[in-house]
């Protein structure tokens, strides 16, 4: 690879809080914020929950149908939710509503989704949280659902955990939608990645040499299954501000320079809440563009 193929994608807030007026900070961002960030930027991502972090009464606007306000927005741009959870949606309605957002889109979908986490959610809205072991049994059968209603007139599957009768979902998309798995177990979910993503979301928590790891296991997985390693794309999510100035420009270069040594394809870019656009183009004056021409 070169550092050309470099992408980035900018992760849009769905949460409102105290520091933005209690207002879903990506409907600011629709407004001031994404317009110019998007004439630069490959993707766009948005989080899978439906409560905040802080209070359950701060504003937390649901995934799926802020993600398709967006696509109708921003027609030149990659769309892909961080990461959806799996257990949110029963299998077949994920793999429709995947199908119908892709085509409504013109082909711009990637299926980004996980196991699922966080167990008081699921719990607050009535869904089942088995244990880990069993959440990535369970996603593996939905992205085998997924696919096969993705290409299949009448799809059927009997797996373990989910079924489908002749589930058809035409239109069929015309472009099959990617999908991105998150995931950073060493034993269930890494190998799981290895053997059926296309792009890998990784933490970018720990050490280098926890990095290269957690990427050899995904290879290693890969090339067990008969797949091509580098078909799998490699992307990490940082949470940083946006540079106000050189020093802060430099630094960053620095860190995602790194990073892209590291093997990290594809950027996904958490900013927080800027308010306003004042230093997007500084980043990418600045990081992003010495950084494809490096």
């Amino acid at each position: 690879m070169t550092n050309n193929d470099l992408k980035f994608g900018w992760l849009s807030p769905v949460i409102g809080n105290r520091w933005s007026d209690h207002q879903p900070i990506v409907i600011h961002q629709e407004q001031h914020i994404l317009p110019t960030a998007m004439a630069h930027f490959d993707s766009l991502w948005i989080a899978d929950h439906f409560y905040g972090f802080d209070a359950k009464t701060d504003p937390f606007l649901e995934g799926w149908t802020t993600l398709t306000w967006l696509a109708a927005k921003f027609p030149d741009v990659l769309l892909c939710h961080h990461v959806l959870g799996h257990g949110y949606r029963p299998p077949a309605l994920t793999a429709k509503m995947a199908a119908t957002l892709q085509t409504l889109s013109g082909g711009r979908f990637m299926l980004g989704i996980g196991a699922g986490w966080r167990e008081d959610e699921y719990l607050a809205y009535g869904y089942d949280f088995p244990k880990p072991s069993v959440r990535f049994a369970q996603l593996e059968e939905v992205i085998t659902i997924c696919r096969k209603m993705w290409t299949e007139d009448e799809p059927s599957f009997d797996g373990k955990y989910f079924q489908i009768d002749g589930a058809a979902s035409s239109p069929l998309p015309e472009v099959v939608p990617p999908i991105c798995i998150g995931a950073s177990g060493e034993k269930v979910g890494l190998p799981l990645v290895g053997r059926l993503a296309d792009m890998w979301n990784g933490t970018s928590r720990g050490s280098d040499e926890d990095f290269k790891r957690r990427l050899g296991i995904v290879q290693d997985s890969a090339t067990a299954a008969g797949r091509d390693p580098s078909s799998i794309e490699v992307s990490t999510t940082l949470e940083k501000a946006l540079p106000e100035n050189d020093a802060e420009a430099a630094e960053l270069l620095e860190l995602l320079g790194h990073w892209a040594e590291l093997g990290i394809q594809h950027f996904v870019m958490d900013f927080g809440h800027p308010p306003t656009d004042e230093h997007i183009l500084r980043f990418v004056e600045q990081v992003m563009e010495p950084l494809k021409a490096h």
